[in-house]
């Protein structure tokens, strides 16, 4: 049976995934309907680049365009809530960037909310789509091998507010909720919910306004272990993830593309390609109305796991806004 008539879909957001999204939706029979952006002329810029029939700073006015079938939300991080919420009441389909939430709170708010729609609700969490993960979690539950430990490490510069396209953002980034949210969901999407969570955050950076350092670990009453560190303020960049199991060693070097194990390297799907990977199953089971590989549900123990850390930070610093995170707009309610 052929498909549908082609996806037309929205995009809020034009950072660097964005421009990723766009890319891997030109081979999707999908078709780019509005692009959202903050300022029209650099926003219409994009959607001429892009492909996109229409640029608008209007958000409204594209979610209530009836030919939109399906937005993804692309947008900065302490606005994820509001806009996956609002595309979900104008009924359309949703693909959500990392992070849902920067807080447990309101991550709680866009599962309940998809949980209540008939809508494709998919978060964006590309080490869930990484085939040779995928195979790996696949044994672990059939019990072919066991899980001993993960390790993982985000090290970048960042001392200016620049994302990974030269773009300078309007917005400011968190260590861990958003970067920290890719390692913690790996952690316990092949750990499962985890017994206990421990962490530390930096205290703010005089030169940026926020942490710029954490490390996180997990651990179950069985012995197995997830450690994680990430920081903003690394001169060398590293981007990996090692899963150490009783049968083997997996270190996926993320920069690289390259999964070493004891076997030897093999190379994997680039950080774009991935993304092309997220999208298309999007795209997929708004089709075919079907469940997509992770929705808002599946990353709540990462969720959970993060607001400990945050928690802890809290009572050590005290609670407060951060540039990038306005707890008035969070609403925590806390």
């Amino acid at each position: 049976m052929a498909d549908p008539s082609p996806l037309r879909i929205g995009m809020i957001g034009h950072g660097m995934m964005g421009v990723w999204h766009s890319q891997n939706l030109d081979d999707l029979a999908a078709v780019k309907g509005t692009i959202v952006g903050r300022r029209q002329e650099p926003t219409e810029a994009f959607a001429a680049e892009h492909g996109y029939a229409r640029a608008t700073t209007d958000l409204d006015s594209m979610l209530a365009d009836p030919a939109i079938d399906a937005v993804v939300v692309a947008s900065p991080s302490e606005a994820h809530v509001e806009h996956c919420l609002a595309v979900l009441a104008a009924g359309k389909h949703v693909l959500l960037e990392i992070p849902i939430a920067l807080d447990l709170a309101g991550a709680e708010r866009v599962a309940a909310a998809a949980a209540a729609s008939d809508r494709v609700v998919a978060v964006c969490h590309p080490w869930r789509h990484r085939p040779e993960f995928i195979a790996l979690r696949e044994r672990l539950a059939a019990g072919e091998e066991k899980l001993g430990m993960i390790e993982g490490r985000f090290l970048i510069h960042r001392l200016e507010n620049v994302g990974a396209t030269g773009y300078r953002r309007s917005w400011t980034d968190n260590i861990l909720w958003h970067h920290g949210a890719h390692l913690i969901d790996l952690a316990c999407w092949l750990m499962g919910e985890v017994d206990e969570v421990t962490g530390y955050m930096a205290p703010v950076d005089p030169r940026t306004g926020i942490p710029m350092t954490t490390a996180i670990n997990m651990a179950q009453k069985d012995g197995t272990s997830a450690h994680l560190l990430l920081t903003y303020l690394s001169q060398l960049k590293h981007n990996e993830a090692m899963a150490l199991t009783d049968r083997d060693s997996y270190r996926i070097d993320v920069p690289r593309h390259e999964l070493l194990t004891a076997s030897g390297t093999l190379k994997i799907d680039a950080e774009p390609d991935l993304c092309r990977r997220v999208i298309e199953d999007f795209v997929d089971a708004c089709r075919h109305g079907r469940r997509p590989r992770a929705t808002p549900a599946d990353v709540m123990p990462a969720m959970r796991a993060m607001q400990v850390v945050q928690d802890a930070w809290d009572a050590r610093h005290g609670v407060q806004s951060l540039p990038g995170r306005d707890l008035a707009r969070l609403g925590q309610g806390r």
